[in-house]
């Protein structure tokens, strides 16, 4: 077992469920906005502290996977929605402040943009699986007039879809628990290439269709009839 992860692990063991999704919801939370701590691994500790008993072999008082699911879902949502509220209500106003500034750096706003223009909805789905970019997305999204309703109803999919995968796997395959993070952070990795390979295929298929209507309406420009009388 990683280190970092095993010494987390041995201090939540001291503690009850209640603070444990607590202190769980308060680190999603803060990752909605932009807290650098990946969402896959504290959604995967709940569900392993669930599964794991108190240090002396009794069950932990309060500890539910279903509670733990529905504690993340919440953190995960009203982190992702006060981040698009932020970018909807004061915008362009916080990115020269930190730590705004910092997390839209490096053109990661011109990416979130571009993304958002040509593709919509499926960036919005797509962000959830984007380690690094889902809070420029979402403040991003924001800023460009998107409909709450819209916003929640595809972010809200795809963290129904994430969220209590991570949980309940971990869970029950608490046993294994190292090849559950495995095979979480695998299975996140080969979404994302399969998002990035789309975005691809139909960024490319945009930019040829506009190819081809500015080659044709040159084209009609070119034709003599086309031309003013003299």
């Amino acid at each position: 077992m990683d280190e970092s992860v095993g010494a987390v692990i041995n201090w939540l063991m001291s503690f009850d469920a209640t603070t444990i999704y607590a202190l769980g919801f308060g680190v999603l939370l803060l990752c909605g906005f932009g807290l650098p701590v990946p969402e896959d691994i504290t959604l995967l500790l709940m569900g392993y502290m669930t599964y794991r008993a108190l240090p002396d072999g009794t069950p932990r008082p309060g500890a539910d996977v279903v509670v733990a699911t529905c504690v993340g879902l919440a953190g995960v949502m009203i982190g992702d929605g006060c981040m698009f509220t932020l970018g909807r209500r004061l915008g362009v106003r916080l990115l020269g402040r930190w730590p705004f500034r910092s997390m839209f750096g490096r053109g990661r706003l011109e990416q979130a943009q571009g993304f958002l223009t040509r593709n919509g909805a499926k960036v919005l789905f797509s962000a959830r699986f984007m380690p690094g970019l889902r809070s420029v997305v979402f403040f991003t999204s924001g800023t460009l007039g998107i409909s709450f309703g819209r916003f929640l109803i595809y972010d809200g999919a795809a963290a129904l879809l994430s969220v209590p995968a991570l949980v309940f796997s971990s869970w029950y395959w608490g046993a294994q628990f190292d090849e559950v993070v495995a095979k979480a952070r695998a299975a996140e990795h080969g979404i994302l290439a399969v998002i990035l390979l789309l975005a691809a295929f139909f960024g490319v298929r945009a930019w040829r269709a506009q190819r081809a209507k500015t080659r044709e309406a040159a084209s009609e420009a070119a034709r003599p009839e086309a031309q003013p009388p003299a």
